[in-house]
Parts: C-alpha cells; sequence; structure tokens
C-alpha cells in the first residue's frame, strides 16, 4: 500500500512510536545528525544509531559505518523506487 504524507511517498512499513524524535535526533553524534539531515528517506534518529553501531562494531572504522549507512539506505530506496517511480529509476538495481 502507497502511503503519502509529510514524509512523503513510500510503500515501505511506518510505526507509531512514542517518543520524541527531537530529542533523540539532538543526542546523536554532530556526523549522525548530518548524514539524517541530507538522506534521501526520513530515518528515525534512534534507527540510525542502532545501524551506525552495529556497523561501528563489525569494521572498527567510523567511515567504514558511515558508508554502511550510505548501502543501507541504498538498498531501502532500491526497494522502494520501483513501486514509487518505476522501473527506469537510477537507484532501481
Amino acid at each position: 500500500m502507497k502511503m503519502n504524507n509529510n514524509l512523503g511517498s513510500t510503500s515501505l512499513k511506518r510505526k507509531k512510536r512514542n517518543e520524541n524524535p527531537l530529542l533523540d535526533y539532538d543526542r546523536l553524534p554532530k556526523e549522525l545528525r548530518a548524514w539524517v539531515a541530507n538522506a534521501e528517506l526520513p530515518w528515525r534518529p534512534k534507527s540510525v544509531l542502532k545501524a551506525y553501531e552495529r556497523a561501528y562494531l563489525k569494521t572498527g572504522n567510523r567511515d567504514k559505518a558511515m558508508n554502511e549507512l550510505n548501502c543501507i539506505q541504498n538498498r531501502l530506496v532500491s526497494k522502494d523506487a520501483i513501486m514509487i517511480w518505476g522501473k527506469n529509476h537510477p537507484k532501481i538495481k
């Protein structure tokens, strides 16, 4: 089912949560706040932090962990792109 609201059009799942995303955003490290601010998708701050920490533990390198966030996002955009923008979208693999 395609959803359309202030987060944009997406077929990806969403959940209602009882939390303060602005406070969570403010608590993120500077580089993660910058990443979220420029992200292609509406990421939850807690999701970004969890993915980053998992990638950092795996790689032991901040740059590689940030690159992993980009890879995760690219996979999600690719998954959603065909439903939202069609088969010719450049991010479809």
